[in-house]
């Protein structure tokens, strides 16, 4: 079981994120999803996710982590650590995921409609 104070510490660290993300101007609405902190503190997976999705999440990936001083350097101003963890950031495509597998159902549902009306005709 995780450590409560890792669990505090994570989401203190996706809360300054967010509130330093909101000074950066983007294309797109850019959100954190998740972060996952290391036990050791030493590394922090933050997931980052779009609207839009796709090619557009990778360059906002692409420009956080040009931007990683920025939020170490918030992080450190506000959260009282040792050691401020190296930021990973990470594109979350569960919109993608999402998206797809609500496909699919409303496809199998379509075929599933058109076949009970098919058998109700026949008969």
């Amino acid at each position: 079981m995780p450590n409560q104070n890792i669990n505090r510490l994570t989401e203190d660290i996706k809360r300054e994120i967010s509130v330093t993300m909101r000074e950066l101007t983007f294309d797109t609405v850019v959100s954190v999803s998740h972060c996952d902190l290391t036990n050791d503190l030493s590394y922090c997976k933050v997931y980052i996710s779009t609207f839009e999705g796709g090619d557009m999440t990778l360059r906002a990936v692409e420009r956080l982590k040009g931007a990683s001083g920025i939020f170490k350097r918030n992080i450190n101003s506000r959260i009282k650590m040792r050691k401020i963890p190296e930021l990973i950031f990470l594109p979350d495509n569960s919109l993608d995921y999402y998206d797809k597998i609500t496909g699919i159902i409303n496809e199998l549902n379509s075929e599933s409609d058109k076949n009970v009306t098919k058998n109700v005709t026949e008969e």
